[in-house]
């Protein structure tokens, strides 16, 4: 990680825009806003050390275009994506395309600040992510089949309904099963279980 990281926050609503900057700002975390993707990409801003905070859905190019984008010029920049509930499923899908995280609205100013130091810490090299990824791995070592099945619902973005369905059990016990593998996986989100599932299938 540089010495000086910097946020990058990306969102045409410029009062989510501008509250975020105040957040970092008083966090004491350099920031510098943008109000499109393609704003954004046009500044070719340095990428050293720096962390990416976007909508996923604005006008023009989506959040997740914009990581397509930067994967094709090789930049290697933790995104976080800022998601709507109703947003969650393609949430999911911004995580497959490799964003580092997401965060449903409305969110805690601690949560936020959390996920953007955990991802400009996470660039501090690639051997800590090895040792997560065989971390995550023994963690999903541990899951009964039926586990693994519901876990596998949750990261494609199914409600539980949708997997009691889809298993031919009910709600509550795909709510059981849910339990115990957040509580092996030692996750306490979605979005966590997510990432570390995804990082788990990384090649």
């Amino acid at each position: 990680m540089a010495s000086d990281p910097i946020v990058y926050v990306i969102d045409d609503d410029d009062a989510a825009r501008h509250s975020l900057e105040f957040l970092l700002d008083v966090a004491g975390i350099r920031v510098r806003s943008f109000a499109s993707a393609t704003a954004f990409l046009d500044a070719a801003p340095p990428l050293g050390g720096a962390c990416i905070v976007t909508d996923v859905r604005m006008p023009g190019m989506s959040g997740i275009e914009l990581v397509e984008a930067l994967h094709k010029q090789g930049a290697a920049v933790p995104v976080i994506v800022i998601t709507g509930h109703a947003d969650v499923p393609l949430a999911i899908q911004a995580m497959k395309a490799g964003v580092a995280d997401f965060i449903e609205k409305p969110f805690d100013d601690e949560v936020m600040l959390a996920a953007i130091r955990d991802a400009l810490a996470r660039q501090a090299g690639d051997e800590q992510m090895l040792a997560e990824r065989q971390a995550v791995l023994e963690r999903m070592a541990t899951l009964s089949p039926r586990e693994r099945e519901v876990m596998d619902g949750l990261v494609a973005g199914k409600a539980n309904k949708a997997i009691a369905h889809d298993l031919e059990i009910s709600a509550r016990t795909v709510e059981v099963y849910r339990a115990n593998l957040m509580m092996k996986m030692q996750t306490k989100t979605l979005s966590e279980l997510v990432r570390l599932v995804t990082i788990a299938r990384l090649a």
